[in-house]
């Protein structure tokens, strides 16, 4: 096992003192106990557990020798915790994180200070290719205008050329927020790709990506080989987020919808859908309740994935009600899948099988994939 100096203060990952194979153990233990007389399959976890994180949050300040360093917040506080190496992040973003601090030190530009509202750097969000190893940078100011731009893009540019894109956000406000409403590109397109069991996809700075690369094609090609689809069948995907899941189902399927309240991923997934040559499929930016209460015709199978909040009793009512053949719940929340589940059974529904997958090493957190099927 790998040690970190700050693990303890940190609380980003506060299993890392406890043996990979346990963690898993216990994970499986904590799904099972939500979901008595479920089948609950082993968890399926990683043959290397470090440097896992391609998608990358930092905070910025002063040390104790007024450098500028960056770091994690300690847990349920904006204390910065401060590394130069997280085991969890992936290994090039830390790098780019520890040489961006260096750059701010040498042009002295100030970290931004929550209290007095004064300085620059706020957060720095990063995104790593798994395919590629080409970086997204997003560097979040509390300033309206990032000093020495040209040279700071320079350097930053001539330490790491795997960085593609370079985008500046603005973040004002008092909010515990990273992303503010408005940025804009300084360098490169704008966004980067990834790809998932063949297909690309575009990732830009406020794109919906797992965090997981190597877990994300494990978690997804659970959830298809679950959903068990017929070149007949038609799918309903009701979080679809960028089309991830959609397009991946779109290859074994005849038809899928995928719907997604926020314009901007059904965007995102209109143009991944064109990026990968997909035309049995299609779009919605709709609310999911709203959308499948005028559907016309039942889909034979429904994805939700849902935010950790899990899905609105009405949504799972009307769900219930338009009665689909099988219903694949991947969950980030296994305490809120158990609720959500329970009101399904009243429809008629039992789950038949469940696996987890672990998408989050070193933290309390795990992904729960159920088959829902009729009874």
């Amino acid at each position: 096992m790998k040690r970190c100096k700050v693990d303890q203060k940190c609380g980003a990952c506060r299993y890392l003192a406890v043996p990979y194979s346990q963690q898993l153990i216990q994970k499986r233990n904590r799904v099972r106990e939500l979901f008595p007389g479920v089948n609950v399959e082993p968890v399926l976890g990683m043959e290397d557990p470090y440097h896992y994180r391609c998608k990358i949050y930092c905070a910025f300040g002063y040390d104790r020798n007024g450098h500028v360093k960056a770091g994690l917040y300690q847990e349920h506080s904006h204390r910065i915790v401060y590394t130069d190496v997280c085991l969890i992040q992936n290994s090039r973003a830390n790098a780019i994180i520890r040489d961006l601090c260096g750059i701010a030190d040498q042009l002295h530009i100030e970290p931004y200070d929550e209290d007095a509202g004064t300085g620059v750097l706020r957060y720095g969000y990063l995104r790593v290719s798994h395919q590629s190893g080409d970086v997204l940078l997003t560097i979040v100011i509390g300033s309206h205008f990032l000093p020495k731009e040209k040279a700071f893009l320079s350097l930053l540019r001539k330490a790491h050329p795997e960085i593609k894109t370079v985008i500046l956000n603005y973040n004002h406000g008092t909010d515990s927020m990273v992303l503010g409403p408005n940025e804009k590109v300084i360098y490169g397109p704008g966004s980067i790709t990834d790809t998932i069991d063949g297909l690309t996809f575009s990732i830009s700075s406020k794109s919906f990506f797992q965090v997981n690369p190597v877990m994300t094609a494990v978690l997804y090609q659970t959830a298809l080989d679950l959903a068990d689809l017929k070149k007949n069948e038609t799918v309903l995907d009701a979080c679809c987020g960028i089309g991830t899941i959609s397009l991946l189902a779109a290859r074994q399927a005849s038809f899928v919808l995928g719907v997604e309240i926020n314009p901007q991923a059904i965007r995102d997934a209109k143009k991944n859908a064109k990026i990968n040559h997909i035309s049995n499929v299609e779009f919605i930016a709709m609310d999911a309740e709203e959308f499948i209460r005028h559907l016309g015709e039942r889909p034979d199978v429904v994805f939700l994935d849902p935010v950790r909040a899990g899905l609105s009793e009405n949504f799972l009512h009307t769900l219930g009600s338009l009665q689909p053949d099988r219903i694949i719940y991947v969950s980030c929340n296994p305490e809120t899948q158990a609720r959500d589940t329970k009101i399904l059974r009243r429809y008629g529904y039992r789950i038949r099988t469940m696996i987890p997958v672990d998408q989050f090493p070193f933290t309390p957190n795990i992904e729960n994939v159920a088959l829902i099927v009729r009874k």
